[in-house]
């Protein structure tokens, strides 16, 4: 799928129902698929809390094709439900699926779908799992999980209050939005469709949550690098380091099958995720009023909703993305009543019409000249994340070593991304830090002294790292912390050199103003304060020092909600 294509994206004219549904609930912009592949294997994290073993992985092995799904193989069936019956292909997975979980749990549940209409199985990440294969005509899951239920069922069952406690709703292949099958248009229309069964008895709509979202990506382009664990280097090492346990979470293409090595110096074994990002939107009476959430999601992100709902384990979800993607809760304020009046949104009915018109245009085609990445303009009230992050740099003179100091003090774990400016043709080192914890990782520097490193987190975190490391190693030591209660950036200098130094703090693209100068005496300390806006509390400000510069950008998250980012609207 990477053709020009890849670059393709759609303005407010082209798909109006998808702008106005975000826009009256919420969108999540770090809701990522959670493997770097294709459908099954997204799907089958969506179904299952995971794509590899978790038993296998319990004992710090990683999974081979047998034990996890590289590629679409498992949930491609042969044949018709309820004769002649589905075929399968390769050994199924045995691990229990969030159904199968629900179903011990006497949480009931359902599967809207028409099994003889969900792209020959695709759409049914199930159908990879044991439970599911060896499942008889009268048994739950069978019933419950591969049955006909019809979009006419749905609405019926909204109507009577008679709704399961959880459903999924499979749309069939030409109305699912996928490329070359469908199109957004037909999507559309399938999506107005579920919300209007969904929302013609008030009383189902009063105590619904819906989740939309996508398997994968479809090889359309994203900037932003996805978290994962650390990736491996040529020689074997890990491109990182993390304050959990990371052996188990890695697929090991042993027979070199799968993997391209032009993707990658790291051989046949690679973390499993997470992906590129995908749209989630999040509709119900607790989530309207246009607002973003920024939290770091994935498809284990909606598993790990349901148990905080219901109160059920899924055993599949690993540590790791327990400790790095949010249970979703975060998109919805349930301290106040349901609202659960339902906005107007575009008419789509008629979309084969619609669908004609558009298809007689000619096709978009790459501009000769590049041009810059379109952005529509404007802001949303955003959604208060989980995040207190920061990053030191200290200079080891002796080892010839930039160190960085990677601190969480939030409440949910973060994935840092480093990319050595001098150095890019490595791959980036990750480093996953848990909430309360820490952790260090040093950059050797080359003959010539200089270094250039680039920290990129969640949610607009930036901090960058420039200098010379004779210079730096003379310079104050300096660190930066927030003061939530007077929503400020606090630096705090130690000058252990027996000549007084200075700090040049300038550069703040939110609050333009005179730069400050923070004279540091001999052997001693000094701290300066930097106010972040008060209408908004994005910063982004340099720090200028003795042979090191520091660029610090992000949001001070203060535990309330805020707004997005002013300067990428």
């Amino acid at each position: 799928y990477k053709t020009d294509y890849s670059m393709g994206y759609y303005k407010r004219e082209d798909i109006p129902f998808q702008f106005a549904l975000a826009e009256a609930f919420t969108i999540c912009d770090a809701y990522h698929c959670s493997i770097t592949t294709g459908t099954d294997p997204n799907r089958i994290v969506f179904w299952s809390g995971s794509n590899f073993d978790p038993d296998v992985a319990a004992t710090g092995t990683n999974c081979r094709d047998d034990k996890s799904e590289p590629n679409n193989l498992r949930c491609w069936i042969k044949g018709a439900l309820p004769e002649p019956g589905y075929t399968y292909a390769s050994n199924a997975l045995e691990w229990a699926t969030i159904p199968e979980v629900l179903e011990a749990a006497g949480v009931d549940w359902r599967i809207y779908q028409d099994p003889n209409d969900n792209w020959t199985g695709a759409m049914h990440g199930g159908l990879a799992f044991k439970g599911f294969r060896d499942a008889k005509p009268g048994s739950p899951i069978y019933e419950r999980g591969m049955s006909h239920h019809s979009l006419e069922k749905l609405a019926d069952d909204a109507k009577n209050g008679t709704l399961p406690a959880v459903s999924w709703v499979l749309p069939p292949k030409q109305w699912s939005e996928h490329p070359s099958a469908s199109t957004p248009i037909e999507g559309a229309e399938f999506t107005a469709s579920v919300l209007d069964a969904l929302t013609a008895n008030p009383d189902t709509w009063a105590g619904t949550v819906f989740f939309q979202t996508f398997d994968e990506n479809d090889g359309l382009f994203d900037h932003f690098p996805p978290a994962a664990p650390p990736s491996y280097n040529a020689d074997g090492t890990l491109a990182g380091k993390a304050t959990l346990a990371l052996p188990g979470h890695y697929f090991d293409d042993h027979e070199d099958k799968y993997l391209s090595r032009d993707d990658s110096i790291s051989g046949t074994t690679r973390p499993f995720g997470l992906g590129p990002r995908v749209p989630m939107y999040v509709v119900s009476p607790w989530s309207k009023g246009g607002w973003v959430s920024s939290e770091v999601f994935d498809h284990t992100s909606v598993g790990q909703f349901l148990e905080q709902r219901f109160g059920v384990t899924i055993p599949a979800i690993s540590p790791w993305h327990r400790a790095v993607c949010g249970d979703m809760t975060s998109c919805f304020d349930f301290s106040k009543g349901a609202d659960a009046a339902f906005p107007a949104l575009p008419d789509v009915s008629g979309s084969a019409a619609i669908l004609d018109t558009h298809l007689q245009r000619p096709k978009a085609l790459p501009p000769r000249v590049p041009q810059d990445l379109f952005q529509e303009q404007g802001i949303r009230r955003s959604r208060a994340l989980p995040y207190v992050l920061h990053v030191d740099a200290r200079i080891d003179a002796g080892d010839k070593a930039v160190v960085l100091d990677f601190i969480n003090e939030g409440k949910a774990g973060a994935v840092f991304h480093v990319y050595d400016k001098r150095d890019l043709d490595r791959i980036p080192r990750r480093y996953t830090v848990e909430a309360g914890e820490r952790i260090d990782d040093r950059w050797s520097v080359d003959a010539d002294g200089a270094f250039d490193l680039w920290v990129l987190g969640p949610n607009g975190f930036h901090r960058a790292f420039r200098g010379t490391l004779a210079e730096a190693a003379h310079a104050p030591k300096m660190t930066a912390r927030y003061n939530i209660k007077q929503r400020a950036l606090a630096f705090a200098f130690a000058n252990e050199a027996s000549d007084p130094q200075e700090a040049k703090i300038f550069r703040d693209a939110y609050a333009p103003a005179a730069g400050k100068t923070v004279t540091i005496a001999s052997r001693s300390k000094a701290v300066q304060a930097w106010q972040a806006p008060k209408d908004h509390d994005w910063y982004d400000v340099t720090v200028a020092l003795p042979g090191i510069e520091v660029r610090l950008a992000g949001r001070i998250e203060r535990g309330a909600d805020g707004i997005s980012d002013p300067l990428s609207s």
